[in-house]
């Protein structure tokens, strides 16, 4: 049995072969079929430019109009949802008020309107979120003693809806009431979601 020697060339690939063009009654003869042919779209099929080559009568025939390229249809990048609240863990707040796990930053709104608190609490889990902090006590206070219930504590009332937007949502993992020796009803135990 002989071995085929280990430097032999491979083969390479044949290369295609050329394409004639069609000669003026090849060409007469397929329009006179293509005419007679039902066509199976509605919109006709664009002809191919003449070439270089053809005879004087195919040049001055007109050409189709060229047909418009399709724009592409842009679909606007959809923001992801964010995520949803959650409460905090029955154990975890229990640890809060007991003093077993650290609050590892407080804000106190007493005082101010409600523009300015908005800010200033945005501002402040912004960086508590950067900072890489768990835990924080947000102290809303519990608003005026005297005057009607619509009156009083705005800022209490007002805070869990701005914990519950989309912009806070993305910073906040949930909050809850913190417990009496943090403020009670007047501040909130808020946990700050991690940096990914």
């Amino acid at each position: 049995m002989k071995r085929r020697p280990t430097n032999a060339v491979p083969e390479l690939p044949v290369p295609p072969r050329r394409r004639r063009s069609l000669s003026e009654e090849e060409r007469a003869l397929w329009e006179s079929v293509a005419k007679q042919v039902k066509p199976l779209r509605k919109q006709p099929r664009a002809l191919k430019p003449a070439s270089p080559e053809a005879g004087p009568d195919v040049a001055s025939r007109p050409a189709a109009p060229p047909k418009p390229p399709a724009s592409p249809r842009i679909i606007p990048p959809s923001r992801p949802e964010p995520p949803p609240l959650a409460p905090i863990g029955r154990r975890e707040r229990s640890q809060l008020s007991r003093g077993r796990k650290e609050i590892d930053a407080r804000l106190d709104l007493h005082g101010m309107t409600q523009i300015r608190a908005h800010r200033v609490l945005l501002t402040f889990l912004q960086r508590a979120h950067s900072d890489g902090l768990t835990f924080v006590l947000v102290i809303t206070g519990k608003g005026k003693v005297g005057g009607s219930e619509a009156e009083r504590g705005v800022l209490r009332r007002q805070v869990p809806q701005w914990l519950s937007l989309p912009e806070f949502r993305t910073l906040v993992v949930g909050f809850e009431e913190a417990s009496i020796g943090h403020g009670g009803e007047g501040a909130l135990y808020v946990r700050v979601r991690r940096v990914r």
